[in-house]
C-alpha cells in the first residue's frame, strides 16, 4: 500500500458491487484491498483481470475479522443490508451503503438506532444526486433561477431490472418493490429540490409487460414495471414521477423538471451507452426556460468518457466517490445520511402501498 492509500473493502460484488470497484479503481490515493460475497461466481468476476491478489472472504464477517482496510462499500442485495450494515457499524469503519438504505422501514428504523452509538460516518449511495446535469439543475435552483419552486417532475422511461444473481430483483420482499429499489433515488431528489418533507403519497402502478407470468425457483415475480406517483411535501410543493421499465427505446432515459414562478429548470440524461442502438455516448442537456423572456437556454453537459465508461449512472459514482473519499481522508460528515435514506424508503413503501391499496397515504 502506497503512504497515505485508503484502502476499500467491497461486501457484495455483484453488478453494482463491480461498478463501485472500477470508479474507485479510478480514484486518486484509493485501492481495494479486500472483497466478500457468499457467491463464488460473483467473487471470480470480480477478481479477474489482475485484482487475483485481494483477500477474499465468503462471509462478511470474516472480512470485517480480519481487518486491513479503512473503509467499506456496501453493495450486497437489499434485503441484506441491515444485518450487514449492523456488523460493519460496529466495527466502526466508515461506510457507503448502496441504495435503499434497507428494504423495509422497520429495519432502516433499526439501522438509525444502531448509527446513534456508532463513531464513524456511514452514507447512503444516492448516485442520481451526483449525476453532472442533476447537480447543475440543483445549483440553478438553489441559485433562484426558477423563483419560488412549486412543481418538482421526474419521468424515467428505460430498460427492465437486469438480470441478477439469484433473481432476488423479481420478488417484493427483497428488493422491497421496485418504488423502494428502483425509485428510492427520485424521492430522495425529490426531498432534496424541494428542502421539504413529505406528507402525503398516492400512486398507481402495475406489472404489465416484464415477468407477467414468469416464475424463478417457483415463485411468481412480484414487482412493478410502472408506476405513477405524486408526492405532497409539507412546505406546499409537489412531485410526480413517471416510471416505465419497458420504454427501453427512449432517447433519455430521465428527464427532470423544476418549476417554479420564474421558470422551468430542466435536465435530461441518456441511458447507459452499452444500451444505446449504436453504443455511442449521448451528451446530457440541461434547459433553463424563463417565463420572462421565453427563451429556452440549452447547454450540452460534458463529462470524461473514461469516467461515463466505469458506470451506468452517467458518471455520479465516480463523483460520488470523489466525496466519500474525502471525508473518509479529511473528516466530516455524510452528504447523504442514513435518515435521509430512511426517508427515501418511507417515500417508497408508502408508494408501494397506495399503488396497492388504490389508497392515499398519509406520512
Amino acid at each position: 500500500m502506497r503512504a497515505g492509500t485508503i484502502r476499500y473493502a467491497v461486501i457484495g460484488t455483484g453488478m453494482m458491487g463491480r461498478e463501485h470497484m472500477r470508479n474507485i479503481a479510478l480514484l486518486e490515493g484509493a485501492e481495494i484491498t479486500a472483497l466478500a460475497d457468499p457467491n463464488a461466481d460473483s467473487l471470480a468476476q470480480a477478481v479477474a483481470g489482475g485484482r487475483a491478489g485481494l483477500a477474499q472472504y465468503r462471509d462478511h464477517r470474516a472480512l470485517l475479522s480480519a481487518g486491513g482496510f479503512d473503509c467499506v462499500v456496501i453493495a450486497s442485495p437489499n434485503d441484506t443490508h441491515a444485518a450487514v450494515l449492523a456488523d460493519v457499524l460496529a466495527a466502526q469503519k466508515p461506510v457507503l451503503v448502496e441504495k435503499p438504505l434497507c428494504a423495509t422501514l422497520e429495519d432502516c428504523r433499526a439501522m438509525l438506532r444502531l448509527a446513534e452509538k456508532a463513531v464513524a460516518p456511514a452514507w447512503v449511495a444516492m448516485e442520481y444526486r451526483y449525476m453532472p446535469p442533476v447537480e447543475r439543475l440543483i445549483d440553478k435552483l438553489r441559485a433562484g433561477e426558477a423563483g419560488r419552486l412549486k412543481m418538482i417532475a421526474i419521468r424515467e422511461h428505460r430498460f427492465p431490472f437486469l438480470q441478477k444473481i439469484d433473481d432476488w430483483n423479481r420478488f417484493s420482499v427483497r428488493t422491497g418493490g421496485t418504488l423502494v429499489e428502483k425509485c428510492c433515488h427520485f424521492f430522495d431528489l425529490m426531498r432534496f429540490m424541494a428542502g421539504a418533507e413529505a406528507r402525503r403519497v398516492y400512486a398507481s402502478g402495475a406489472m404489465d409487460v416484464n415477468f407477467v407470468g414468469e416464475t424463478y425457483g417457483g415463485r411468481p415475480a412480484d414487482i412493478l414495471d410502472n408506476a405513477f406517483v405524486v408526492v405532497d411535501f409539507d412546505n406546499g410543493v409537489r412531485a410526480m414521477l413517471d416510471l416505465c421499465m419497458f420504454a427501453e427505446g427512449s432517447y433519455w432515459q430521465e428527464q427532470i423538471a423544476a418549476t417554479g414562478d420564474l421558470a422551468s429548470i430542466e435536465a435530461f440524461v441518456p441511458g447507459p451507452a452499452r444500451f444505446s442502438p449504436d453504443g455511442r455516448v449521448r451528451l446530457s442537456e440541461l434547459v433553463v426556460s424563463p417565463r420572462a423572456t421565453k427563451q429556452p437556454v440549452r447547454e450540452e453537459i460534458h463529462v470524461d468518457p473514461v469516467i461515463l465508461a466505469a458506470g451506468d449512472h452517467h458518471g455520479s459514482t465516480f463523483f460520488q466517490h470523489q466525496k466519500f473519499l474525502d471525508m473518509v481522508r479529511h473528516g466530516g460528515t455524510p452528504e447523504v445520511t442514513l435518515e435521509d435514506g430512511m426517508r427515501a424508503v418511507m417515500i417508497g413503501q408508502a408508494a408501494e402501498e397506495s399503488a396497492r391499496t388504490g389508497s392515499a397515504i398519509a406520512l
